[in-house]
């Protein structure tokens, strides 16, 4: 699990610190059944995979700490989920998913979609594969605050 996990993780810490100029610190990361997956997040940012692997990766996040991030950007302040802040998670998961890919390119030809994003307190999120187990990752950022990067990929048939 290792060995695919690492790429998502080492693709999400490299945006935070290029991007936002943030660091952030992965925990451990634990799988979640797709009956199960309820958020307790505001706003999620989910792009596609397809392929030669199909599936879909997702980062999750409070409207706090989307705010902060979105101020490090632009250098104005937040209070609600208006085009800049949902622009902002739209272009994080699309930069990770971008570097992953790369990485995957070695073994997979894989394209990705354009990035949606979800928002509402609870949301949930439908993933596209039904065969795929959905992975968690959280990060801490802002020494504490909390994300999460879900990912559920498998390899096409």
């Amino acid at each position: 699990m290792e060995e695919y996990i690492q790429p998502f993780i080492e693709g999400t810490e490299e945006v935070f610190r290029d991007l936002c100029n943030t660091e952030i610190k992965a925990s451990r990361p634990y799988f979640v059944s797709k009956d199960e997956f309820e958020t307790i997040w505001d706003v999620s940012g989910i792009i596609g995979l397809s392929g030669e692997a199909n599936g879909a990766v997702a980062i999750s996040i409070k409207e706090v700490t989307a705010f902060k991030l979105t101020s490090i950007l632009t250098g104005k302040e937040y209070t609600s989920v208006d085009r800049e802040v949902t622009d902002m998670l739209g272009e994080v998961i699309n930069i990770i998913a971008g570097n992953v890919k790369n990485v995957f390119e070695k073994k997979h030809r894989v394209k990705i979609s354009i990035p949606s994003i979800i928002k509402g307190k609870a949301h949930t999120i439908v993933w596209p594969s039904e065969k795929a187990r959905i992975i968690c990752i959280p990060f801490t950022i802002f020494n504490d605050q909390e994300l999460c990067l879900s990912v559920a990929v498998e390899e096409a048939k």
